[in-house]
């Protein structure tokens, strides 16, 4: 591992920190298609799998912020632990509906509770922001790391939570996706020394993250991305299917994320000056003319070669939109700002999905990557549009008077002598 990695990891508690992490996201890649695969298995019905895999993303988009803001408040131990057995309850209950023919509308009433998950990946971020905010070099390392992490459980999750429900039985998928998740959580609130001290009850009035004009931008920008996302991602399969090799589909959308990993590691080694308002842009300007070859490749192999030149701007963006949260939200809605991004994702997934399929319906799936064509495109004009909010960018949160970002309870990053005044301050 190179030394800007070494660095980071080398603080206390950090590694345990981000293994948990690991394990907590991964129902992220592994419980909607679980459940899609599952409901397919059981019934054949693909329509009742692809609508119960919508809920899910929409009850995770409009549920995920507002377990953040309460974690923002009360701490990640108090909201996350509570919230996830709720969440695991609702799973194992929405397991045995489908496995005992349950009424439909149950499976939609039950998914709705699976969706209450917690953002593991924005509680994972928090730490790390509380252990490195005097050290912007090392949290762009550390959020780098994160970020080829994310593409790790996307291209480990599906073929996890597929291989299982189809090889072994039809609940399998959704049943380690939950089972990850509990490990994952339960280990991360354990670790109490790096866990971001809460603002406390009284932040309640503060108002949600994103009254913030510049997280609006980003949040707009990404639903649009998350349209790209998931449109590629049904359009590609499509795709496969149609030349007669679709197992072959999950190999090709690994090399995108193997893109997306490649430049994660390497933008971690660097550090980047200038405006980061000015990276993003051009990073997601580059995402959109990446779509462009989509709409020329004639087999499978061009479009590897296309997608893993595609992924190419994914991390790098990514990482220099968390930058931009850290900038424009308070420390005492950090961790809200970050999930507020991830929701605008889910949301894009969830509308670029559908968008894809009633496209590939109608006009087969060559013309299926004008959709993520369009997504890209809006995403730019978005980026393009909301830039001027962006500029002059603020001081950093951790600079703002009031909002600086989150201390941890101890390890790097902590003062003794702070006084909880000071922490909420």
């Amino acid at each position: 591992m190179s030394s800007p990695y070494r660095a980071i990891f080398a603080a206390p508690g950090a590694k345990s920190f981000s293994a948990a992490g690991l394990l907590g996201r991964m129902p992220l890649s592994m419980m909607g298609i679980g459940i899609v695969t599952m409901v397919s298995e059981l019934t054949g019905e693909y329509g009742l799998a692809g609508a119960l895999s919508a809920t899910l993303a929409l009850a995770t988009a409009a549920m995920g912020p507002q377990v953040s803001r309460l974690v923002d408040r009360y701490g990640q131990r108090r909201v996350m632990r509570p919230v996830t057995l709720l969440a695991l309850a609702a799973t194992t209950a929405l397991l045995l509906s489908a496995q005992l023919r349950w009424p439909h509308w149950t499976l939609f009433v039950l998914v709705i509770g699976v969706g209450a998950v917690p953002s593991v990946g924005s509680m994972v971020r928090a730490r790390w922001a509380a252990l490195y905010r005097d050290s912007t070099g090392d949290l762009h390392t550390a959020y780098s790391a994160e970020s080829v992490i994310d593409e790790v459980v996307f291209i480990v999750g599906p073929i996890l939570s597929i291989g299982l429900s189809t090889g072994w039985f039809p609940e399998a998928g959704p049943l380690l996706a939950g089972v990850f998740l509990l490990t994952g959580v339960f280990w991360l609130t354990a670790q109490r020394a790096t866990e971001p001290a809460p603002a406390g009850p009284a932040h309640g009035g503060g108002g949600s993250a994103l009254r913030s004009r510049g997280l609006q931008v980003l949040v707009g920008a990404s639903v649009a991305m998350g349209a790209l996302f998931g449109s590629t991602e049904v359009v590609t399969v499509a795709f496969a299917e149609e030349l007669g090799h679709k197992a072959l589909s999950s190999v090709v959308l690994a090399v995108w994320a193997l893109g997306s990993c490649i430049a994660g590691t390497v933008f971690g080694l660097l550090h980047p000056k200038g405006d980061p308002a000015r990276r993003w842009l051009v990073g997601v300007c580059v995402m959109a003319v990446s779509m462009i070859p989509l709409q020329l490749v004639g087999n499978l192999t061009s479009l590897a070669v296309a997608l893993f030149f595609a992924g190419l701007a994914i991390a790098p963006t990514m990482v220099t939109t968390m930058a931009l949260v850290e900038q424009y939200v308070p420390r005492a809605n950090l961790t809200e700002g970050m999930t507020w991004t991830s929701t605008g994702m889910a949301v894009g997934v969830a509308l670029g999905s559908s968008a894809a399929g009633a496209v590939v319906d109608a006009a087969g799936a060559g013309a299926g990557y004008a959709v993520p064509g369009v997504a890209g495109a809006l995403a730019a004009v978005g980026a393009f549009l909301g830039y001027r909010r962006l500029r002059p960018a603020p001081e950093s949160g951790s600079r703002r008077a009031g909002t600086s970002v989150p201390q941890a309870r101890g390890g790097a990053g902590a003062h003794d002598g702070d006084s909880e005044d000071e922490r909420v301050a």
